[in-house]
């Protein structure tokens, strides 16, 4: 008996899909493995920035008050009394008519309360002269300007980059708390699939979707386990789907979700008691895309044709994993971009084309049925139409979601 299924909105199915994800926990890491994980805790000023008044450019720390009245008329001296680079302190203090030569980043030494640059003075042997005047903190960087001590830094939920690394090595994290990383585990369903390594033979293809979001997770630092493929036959299915459940947080089937003769997921996941969460989304392609739940544990049900896979997975696979790692920014970002060709197929569902964005156009990447592979390589990013158009045409603006991208957006905003 063929199963019915009423198709939800993109949105709907989003929504629904993100509600159930649950953070799984915390682990402490060297800083440099936290390059790529997700801050479990903010990061806090342990001190303020910059930790002292200092100077920053080359120059002397002179007093303001003994450059009043300068002038090119009226060139004002001052007598070098010590000369310090970066890290280190000078033990004097300036008095009237007196400088400390410095290097950029060195202390403001006691006494002194503006700097000037090489550049704004004349020097002579162990003196020089000036003919403009200096304000108090002129040229100075003041102590705490940038952070105070306590000040959050980054918040909780970050994906750590290169610059928060910077801030935690700043502040003296040797170790940072971060967000646990699930195990997801793939299973690739379907008695035509072929292993990559095995030569092709009638009525059979590769599988190219296990490998291929493998790759998505491990774009994700997200390390999976390969589960040997499944045959088209419910009880080897179901075994395989119940071992793998038990070894993972999560795991993603790929076909096996249409409503075929042969297709199984329905029935298994009635078989493990697995709420539902959506069957079937108002999209094209992928309409099939099933996530449910059992035991606390997500089961990704995507499409078997590539294009489908791909693109179920960048849109509900990926935000509810980033989610279990504690993101903020768990959504694809998005932006609007003026279409560089035509398109003029008919939209019952809403449309996410593969496509190449060039920071103003966006175009198909190629071919786009849903089985397509070329346009998954050759695109960064998918165009979306949304159901019930006509189509578009060149010239047209159209939303567009980025892929590849380190760090999302907070909200979803289609």
């Amino acid at each position: 008996m063929v199963e019915h299924r009423k198709p939800i909105p993109v949105s709907e199915a989003v929504a629904r899909m993100v509600r159930e994800a649950k953070p799984l926990g915390t682990e402490t890491v060297p800083l440099g493995e936290s390059m790529g994980r997700i801050l479990a805790r903010p990061i806090k000023a342990t001190h303020p920035v910059p930790p002292f008044d200092r100077s920053p450019y080359d120059g002397f720390a002179i007093r303001a008050s003994d450059s009043a009245g300068a002038s090119g008329e009226n060139r004002k001296s001052f007598r070098i009394i010590d000369h310090i680079g970066a890290g280190e302190v000078s033990k004097r203090t300036v008095g009237q008519g007196e400088a400390v030569r410095l290097m950029t980043g060195a202390q403001l030494p006691e006494g002194a309360d503006a700097v000037v640059m090489f550049e704004q003075t004349s020097e002579q042997a162990g003196a020089f002269t000036i003919r403009k005047p200096f304000e108090p903190l002129e040229n100075v960087s003041l102590k705490g300007e940038d952070l105070q001590e306590g000040e959050q830094v980054v918040p909780a939920g970050t994906f750590i980059q290169p610059g928060t690394v910077a801030v935690l090595a700043t502040f003296g994290y040797a170790e940072v708390e971060v967000a646990a990383r699930p195990v997801v585990g793939i299973l690739s369903t379907g008695t035509e699939l072929l292993n990559v390594d095995e030569p092709l033979a009638p009525g059979k293809i590769r599988n190219s979707n296990g490998p291929m979001i493998a790759a998505q997770l491990a774009r994700m630092g997200i390390r999976c386990k390969m589960y040997e493929l499944s045959a088209d036959h419910l009880e080897n299915s179901l075994e395989a789907v119940r071992k793998a459940a038990k070894e993972t947080d999560c795991l993603i089937t790929t076909g096996g979700v249409s409503v075929g003769d042969f297709d199984f997921l329905p029935e298994i996941y009635r078989r493990l008691g697995a709420e539902v969460l959506f069957n079937k989304v108002a999209m094209r392609p992928g309409s099939v895309t099933t996530v449910a739940v059992a035991r606390g544990k997500y089961l990704f049900g995507l499409s078997g044709n590539p294009s489908a896979c791909f693109t179920g997975f960048e849109l509900f696979t990926r935000p509810a994993l980033l989610k279990m790692m504690g993101a903020e920014k768990i959504y694809l970002p998005h932006t609007r971009a003026v279409l560089a060709e035509d398109f003029t197929k008919a939209n019952p569902f809403t449309r996410f084309i593969r496509a190449i964005y060039d920071g103003f156009s966006v175009r198909p990447a190629g071919f786009n049925k849903s089985n397509a592979v070329s346009s998954i390589a050759r695109g960064n990013a998918l165009i979306v139409l949304p159901g019930g158009t006509r189509g578009f045409r060149e010239g047209d603006e159209a939303d567009v979601l980025l892929l590849g991208v380190e760090e999302g957006s907070e909200r979803w905003t289609l």
